[in-house]
């Protein structure tokens, strides 16, 4: 039988009956674990986590009931199967209340128990399906964007690295797309279908990281009141995204690496070491290489990080992306907006790509956001842009180019910005400009400037 964590935990204070039970349940193929009281069962629940737990009602010192009532308490969420011979409509009622899922009676039938673990692991599966649901609903999952052939080679590289199960280490500066790429990658391998699961080592105190990470026993440190399972364990055989590994402490580093060697861990408290069907992706913006040979980073744990290295280029590194990327965010926040979808003017296009885009991507989705919110026109003009981005743009444009070419460029922006702020009329953009208006019809003959033109009786004389 094949199911979400197909693990099963046998409770029963009879020898006999548990190895009857343990029999059936491995001729269907399910992992089997045993307790013979409800003291060792809660310990088994939550060092293992068991999907599925065939639970006797009649045990001495901790009942069955009593161990549906503890879980409930610790908030442990598992699939319970009541297995009792002293069936009756009331224990059945009270189980069911308690949290059970079902009931079977001794002598067990072995048609119907394989009925009822199919169930109940079917259950497990929708719950798994359903967390990962929720966790791209979180994530919004957005398609990778390029023109660019260096992109491109990276996104050929990465859709052959994503059907193996090696450490991928994403490089690049913030806001690259580096999140995005590891989302696609999980949807590109064969571990689709279970958790992407995200952690900002960066975001999370140094104290609270490797619980986060590993999990804690209950009472492993003041306030924990409760068993945690953490995210290398949450994440079954799905993948778990290490965003700025390079803030992850060194007193963790150590347990992060016999993560990646022996694919084990102990939660924080524990002592039982818990198997890590995972995939690990993990990004920084950090020179990993100075860390190591400043010794704030592991030389060890940076080689099993740098299996398969992809390093993302900055966006003014790729500025024929640009337009695709705006296309994207004019149509996305158009739909979560409700407003139809808009054009920018030329002018503001030239604007944008202009620039020099320290934040990237990000900060490129925040621009087009702000000016889907703020523009009350039928297209995106430049006074829909954030003031600081106009000046900057006009700085990078010219940077790098001859004294000769600068000015004419400069020039060229000049008159365009004034004719279009006098809507084409040359009267008007040769006073704003401070020029005579037969010197600036000349000027915009020798540019070669193309503006529609809506020419007044003065100017057309």
């Amino acid at each position: 039988m094949e199911g979400y964590r197909a693990k099963a935990l046998i409770v029963d204070d009879d020898a006999s009956a548990r190895k009857i039970l343990q029999g059936r349940l491995g001729a269907m193929n399910i992992q089997t674990l045993v307790a013979s009281s409800g003291f060792e069962a809660l310990e088994q629940i939550r060092r293992e986590m068991p999907a599925v737990i065939l639970l006797d009602l009649q045990m001495p010192k901790m009942s069955g009931i009593d161990v549906l009532r503890s879980l409930k308490r610790e908030g442990l969420e598992v699939t319970v199967i009541v297995v009792t011979a002293h069936a009756t409509i009331e224990i059945a009622v009270e189980a069911m209340k308690e949290g059970a899922y079902d009931f079977i009676t001794k002598p067990v039938d072995s048609k119907h128990l394989e009925i009822v673990l199919g169930k109940a692991f079917e259950r497990e599966s929708l719950r798994a399906q359903s967390r990962y649901l929720q966790t791209e609903m979180e994530g919004r999952l957005v398609q990778v964007i390029a023109e660019n052939s260096v992109m491109k080679t990276l996104l050929q590289l990465a859709r052959r690295a994503a059907g193996s199960s090696s450490t991928i280490l994403i490089l690049g500066e913030s806001g690259t797309g580096k999140e995005v790429l590891a989302r696609n990658i999980h949807r590109w391998s064969p571990r689709a279908d279970f958790p992407f699961t995200v952690v900002n080592c960066a975001a999370i105190p140094d104290q609270l990281l490797e619980s986060e990470l590993f999990g804690h026993e209950k009472g492993a440190f003041t306030g924990a009141h409760q068993l945690k399972r953490g995210k290398f364990e949450v994440a079954d055989r799905g993948t778990v995204f290490l965003d700025e590994i390079g803030e992850v402490p060194t007193s963790i580093q150590t347990k992060l690496l016999r993560v990646l060697q022996d694919h084990e861990f102990e939660r924080v408290g524990g002592t039982r070491p818990i198997r890590a069907d995972i995939r690990i992706i993990a990004a920084t913006n950090s020179d990993l290489e100075r860390a190591v040979r400043e010794g704030r980073f592991r030389e060890d744990l940076y080689y099993r990080l740098n299996v398969v290295s992809i390093k993302l280029p900055p966006l003014r590194e790729r500025k024929e992306d640009i337009p695709m990327l705006i296309d994207y965010f004019l149509q996305k926040y158009a739909g979560e907006l409700k407003k139809p979808v808009k054009q920018l003017a030329t002018d503001t296009l030239d604007s944008l790509i202009a620039y020099h885009w320290p934040g990237n991507v990000r900060e490129l989705e925040n621009i087009i956001e702000r000016a889907m919110v703020l523009s009350t026109g039928e297209q995106i003009g430049s006074e829909d842009l954030p003031p600081q981005l106009t000046v900057r743009s006009r700085r990078e444009a010219f940077r790098g180019k001859g004294f000769h070419e600068a000015v004419k460029e400069f020039k060229q922006w000049a008159i365009q910005d004034a004719l279009k702020h006098s809507q084409g009329n040359q009267t008007k953009a040769a006073e704003t400009l401070g020029l005579q208006r037969t010197y600036l019809a000349k000027l915009i003959r020798l540019l070669e400037i193309k503006v529609a033109l809506n020419l007044t009786e003065k100017d057309r004389s």
